[in-house]
């Protein structure tokens, strides 16, 4: 009966998870318009003018990271130096808060390295097969970033940070990629990519909001699942003999 109780509760949650996905990956479609089209299919009451179409240059710009060598890094304290690899760490499912490596003024200054303060910024992999996933994140505090990744400093004049990450995440960077070549991309390239956007910041204040309140519920739903999975694998281990 307990794990029968168990069960019910990890389905439960991942259908709730699975929903949401299925309903965050609609309103993408149907909140940002398509097909040539400068109006969305569902719109927040009161915006009815056309969206803009412009480049990402146009609304920001993309830089690439710096090497960053093995005895360099582990450090606990100073400003972050992002990896593809902490896209993964639990809690960093939307924004980028915690990383792997941190470094202090003292490296910065030795190394010559320049952080990236011009934030908010969308962080992704530039090259190798993790630019295949298409993963973004938000990262709104300076930071370093690994050669293999980019970042695209959004100007917060044109660009509301949440929309601007849902904006991001409905661009397909593999689209970039050419065929038979190691995946990889330039930040020209990623400049370069057209965009539809509200002229007004409120619509884009109203979008991001809505979408970044869907991917809390997501990520709630998300770590449950998870929590609840890692119960049941160690209450099998320690209620059997």
């Amino acid at each position: 009966a307990f794990f029968d109780r168990l069960d019910s509760l990890i389905t439960l949650h991942q259908r709730k998870y699975d929903k949401l996905c299925v309903l965050k990956k609609s309103m993408l479609d149907k909140m940002f318009p398509k097909g040539g089209s400068l109006y969305p299919e569902i719109r927040f009451a009161g915006f009815t003018d056309p969206w803009e179409q412009r480049k990402l240059g146009e609304l920001g710009f993309a830089q690439s990271g710096i090497g960053f060598p093995d005895a360099e890094q582990g450090g606990s304290e100073g400003i972050p130096f992002f990896k593809v690899s902490d896209m993964n760490t639990p809690g960093n499912e939307r924004e980028l808060v915690i990383s792997n490596n941190y470094v202090t003024a003292d490296q910065i200054a030795r190394m010559s390295w320049h952080p990236i303060c011009q934030v908010p910024a969308i962080f992704f992999a530039k090259v190798g097969a993790a630019v295949l996933l298409n993963r973004k994140r938000l990262v709104n505090e300076p930071f370093l970033l690994d050669n293999n990744t980019m970042a695209f400093s959004m100007d917060p004049n044109r660009l509301d940070s949440q929309f601007g990450q849902s904006l991001f995440e409905r661009i397909d960077l593999t689209s970039l990629v050419q065929v038979g070549a190691l995946p990889s991309y330039n930040a020209s390239d990623v400049e370069d990519m057209a965009v539809s956007l509200p002229d007004h910041m409120d619509e884009q204040r109203r979008i991001g909001a809505f979408f970044d309140h869907l991917d809390s519920l997501i990520t709630l739903h998300q770590r449950k699942l998870e929590l609840l999975r890692n119960i049941k694998k160690s209450m099998l281990d320690k209620m059997f003999v």
